[in-house]
Formats: structure tokens, C-alpha cells, sequence
């Protein structure tokens, strides 16, 4: 299934189709449903705080306190004078079923915390805007200092005084240890520091038309049958010849050892032969590996090509300062090409075709679009919906997670292992999705299961090997991974 990313205005365009409908009270009441169904799966026989804002978050803690009770918690409920027309009516009906709210004020949540298992944060949805106003400032501050007294914070959709556009943090945000976000993710709960106030995010997905989800989502988040449906197979008959034929254009003195990761990486995900062309001696990795050097690596690689053009090129990774020029003359042959680290130049926007995929890291986007690279992370579906519309192709910008962007739309990768951050991890990166690129996957879908086959061999490769990785670590988890992948499809690997 298909996670999707939503912006606060999709959220709000999806409301008003659904309260066009009429389902959108029903809609607040699953929600709620849901909310209360994750704090007592969790945390059964706990006693129970709700936190209600006046907004339709509130509405949804409102329903959540009415089942909650329904189910045997002992509940208590602050709220907030409701604003929104359903917050109103569940407050009612809450009041219908005995329980009355008390006035939501710090002093009230410092106090009831003290006699409470759980708190849950139904203050703000995806509408809010930082900065907080008083008195949910102290409010928010309240709930922070509860976890000292034991107790477990629950927040609906996202943690209260997050802006769900964006990945920084406010001081003036709730620190959760569990979120349950409805409908889909947002964000906010996607990329730290943001991520990181949320604690474990559970996806309570409502009954919606699937539709309409896909047309008000920003992003999509594939699940591993999706991706390991898109990974190209073998006929029994396959040879080197057919298996693509990638070449690796990188490394100059002190910097080679990044084209042997990438031709390393190509060759663990199915290309059938590899070159590393380089001004320079590149270690020998594995023997497969072939390498060839050259004192004018331009002049070479046109003589090569028409010798007998690559399937596919990928670019840059320790190429120096000549990097731009070569991949100018690359970019002309149009071939499905892979950039990477130096070849990365904001001169070569507009110069790209739509077999490109561009890879930078947060620094290297910063100098693509001229910011900063807190500009970058601050946004990180922004930044890459830019870079794509200025390069051209599909462009991935690598983190955790990582983001593909190509004409289609924008994908938010799933998994990977924090031992990841480490060098050569995106050289990698680059020489897998070449070999996809090469075994015939768009850019897109090269960029999309190139991303999470990598992902899944980190996280591999944590499971073997601990924390502190090294990119070889990594490579040598690519077969493995294209089968967890496979399988999840449903799929063998030879046709």
C-alpha cells in the first residue's frame, strides 16, 4: 500500500471534499477511533489525559476520550473552547456519555499529570503555524515536563507546535513518544529534528477513496512490493552483454577510491560489465572490475563510445575540477547518466534529459539552487521539487530519508540504518542506480528502487555487522536485498 505525504493544504482540500460528502464527521469519528484503539492496544488499563484544542485535532482527541472510556479507561479531558463546528459536536456528545472537560490551562496539566498514565496532545493539527501564542506556550510546556512523572505523551497527527511543512523543531513543540498520524504522513514526521519529537509514528490510515488521496498527496512512500516490483529481471538466457554496460567516469589523485565504490556498486547490482575510466590508478576493489587510465580522459571516453557506446555512465565522484566539462560532453551523448559529487554544478541546469538522475547530498543541493544548506533541510521535498524542475531527469537528495523527485511526482524512501553516514556510502548509491539504469528502469524508476535497494542492504548490513558501516559493507548486501525485494513482490529473479 501506498503511504502518501500531505502539506497542510492538502489535508484542508481533502476536508472539504469530505465534508461536501457528508463524511466528514464520520471521517473525525474514525479518527478518533483509531487514536483510541493505538492508547489501549499500548496501554491497557491506563489512566488516561486528553488535551483538546478548539481546532478539528481537538475534535478528534474529543471522539478518542469517548471510546477510551467506552473501553474501560479511567479518562479526564482539558479542553479548549472548541472553534471548529465538529469539535462542538463531539464535545456534546462526550458530554452526553458523562464526561465533562475541564478548562485547558498549564496549571490543570501539571496537576492532572500527576494522576495519569498517558497524556495524549490533541492541540494543534497541520493548520498551525509556529509561533506558539500564550497561553499554549506554558500548555506545551506542561506536557514536557509530564514525561518526568512517568507518563507516556500520545500526540494525534502530529506533536503540537510542529510546523507539518517543514523539519526544524521549535523549542515550543511537544516531545511525543508515540504519534498517530491519520490519513498519512506529513513532514514534519518524516525528517529530523522535526522527526525526532514525534517518537514512533504509527499511520492510522481512514476510509478515504483512494482517489482522492492520490490527488491532494505532495509525495508517495512506496512499500518494498511496489519497489521490488519495478527491479528488472533476467531471462534465462542472459548474458554480460545483456545486462547493461556501465561505465564509472571519476577519481583523480587522492579521491579514486570513491569510482571504485560506484563501479563496486554497480557490478552488486546486476550490471553485467563495469569500466572505471580515471586520470588516475584506481585500486583494483574485486577483479571483475575493469579499469582503464587515462592521461586525457576526454579524448578517451569519445574514442570509447564510438568504439562501442555504455548503456549507461555515472559521473563525478572524485572527478575534480574537471568535472563540469566532462559532464557537458556526457550529457550529449544521451545516454542514461548518473551525476554525482563534483559533477554536480549549477551550471550544467538546463543541460540535463530526462534519462539523467542527479544525486546530491544536502550541501551539494545547497549549491545547485544557491542557499543554504539549512534552506535544504529545512524543506527537503521543497529543495528536490526545485532541483528537478531546474535539472531536469529525476533527482534524489540523499538523507534520512531520501527524496526522489522526477516528472511524475516526488517519493519519500523508506528504512536504511544510521550506520549509513559514513564516506562512500553515495558513490554507492550512484553506481546501483546506474546499473538499474543500465538494465534498462527509467530515471524515475531507476532513482526509486535504486534508493531503497541500496536502503535495504544498510539495513543488512546493520544487522550484520553493528553500527559503524563502510560502503563495501554495504555493496556486498545489494544481492541479498534485491531478493528480500523481490520476494516482497511476490516475484522470482529469472523470467
Amino acid at each position: 500500500m501506498i503511504e502518501w505525504v500531505y502539506l497542510p493544504g492538502g489535508v484542508r482540500a481533502l476536508d472539504a471534499r469530505l465534508a461536501a460528502a457528508g463524511l466528514l464527521d464520520p471521517a473525525m469519528e474514525e479518527a478518533g477511533r483509531a487514536t483510541a484503539q493505538v492508547v489501549h492496544t499500548r496501554f491497557p488499563g491506563s489512566r488516561v489525559l486528553l488535551l483538546a484544542g478548539g481546532g478539528a485535532n481537538g475534535g478528534d482527541a474529543l471522539v478518542a476520550a469517548r471510546h477510551l472510556a467506552a473501553l474501560g479507561h479511567p479518562v479526564r479531558v482539558l479542553a479548549a473552547p472548541a472553534r471548529h463546528p465538529l469539535a462542538r459536536l463531539n464535545r456534546r456528545r462526550l458530554a452526553a456519555f458523562g464526561l465533562r472537560p475541564e478548562p485547558l490551562t498549564p496549571q490543570a496539566v501539571t496537576r492532572r499529570a500527576r494522576e495519569t498514565d498517558v497524556l495524549v496532545d490533541g492541540l494543534l493539527g497541520t493548520g498551525f503555524t509556529p509561533p506558539l501564542r500564550p497561553p499554549l506556550g506554558e500548555v506545551v510546556a506542561a506536557v514536557n515536563a509530564a514525561p518526568g512523572e512517568g507518563v507516556q505523551v500520545v500526540a494525534i497527527d502530529l506533536p503540537s507546535g510542529l510546523d507539518a511543512t517543514r523539519a526544524d523543531a521549535p523549542d515550543e513543540s511537544v516531545r511525543a513518544d508515540l504519534t498517530v498520524t491519520l490519513t498519512g504522513l506529513k513532514t514534519a514526521l518524516l525528517f529530523g529534528p522535526a522527526a525526532h519529537r514525534a517518537g514512533e509514528v504509527l499511520l492510522a490510515p481512514l476510509r478515504v477513496p483512494p482517489p482522492w488521496l492520490a490527488e491532494h498527496a505532495l509525495a508517495a512512500r512506496h512499500n518494498d512490493a511496489e519497489v521490488g516490483a519495478r527491479l528488472p529481471v533476467r531471462f534465462a538466457d542472459a548474458h554480460k552483454g545483456t545486462a547493461g554496460r556501465v561505465w564509472v567516469v571519476g577519481g583523480h589523485p587522492g579521491t579514486v577510491g570513491a569510482a571504485a565504490l560506484a563501479g563496486l556498486g554497480a557490478l552488486r547490482a546486476g550490471a553485467g560489465l563495469v569500466t572505471v575510466h580515471s586520470e588516475a590508478e584506481v585500486p583494483l576493489v574485486t577483479p571483475e572490475l575493469m579499469v582503464r587510465r587515462h592521461a586525457d580522459l576526454g579524448a578517451a571516453l569519445e574514442e570509447a563510445r564510438q568504439a562501442g557506446p555504455p548503456d549507461a555512465v555515472c559521473l563525478g565522484m572524485g572527478l575534480g575540477p574537471r568535472a563540469e566539462a566532462l559532464a557537458r560532453q556526457v550529457l550529449a551523448w544521451n545516454v542514461p547518466t548518473v551525476l554525482d559529487a563534483d559533477a554536480l554544478q549549477p551550471g550544467l541546469a538546463g543541460a540535463g534529459h530526462a534519462a539523467c538522475v542527479w544525486t546530491p547530498h544536502p550541501g551539494e543541493a545547497a549549491r545547485l539552487l544557491g542557499v543554504g544548506t539549512a534552506d535544504v533541510t529545512r524543506d527537503p521535498l521543497a529543495a528536490v521539487r526545485t532541483l528537478q524542475e531546474h535539472f531536469g531527469g529525476a533527482v534524489v537528495l540523499k538523507g534520512g530519508p531520501s527524496v526522489v523527485a522526477h516528472a511524475g511526482g516526488l517519493s519519500v524512501s523508506r528504512g536504511g540504518h544510521p550506520g549509513m553516514a559514513s564516506a562512500g556510502m553515495g558513490d554507492t548509491l550512484s553506481g546501483v542506480v546506474a546499473a538499474l539504469l543500465g538494465q534498462g528502469l527509467t530515471a524515475a524508476d531507476a532513482a526509486v528502487a535504486g534508493v531503497r535497494l541500496h536502503a535495504r542492504a544498510g539495513e543488512r548490513a546493520g544487522e550484520r555487522y553493528g553500527y559503524g558501516l563502510i560502503a563495501t559493507d554495504v555493496s556486498g548486501e545489494l544481492g541479498a536485498a534485491w531478493l528480500d525485494l523481490r520476494s516482497a513482490a511476490g516475484e522470482g529473479m529469472v523470467i
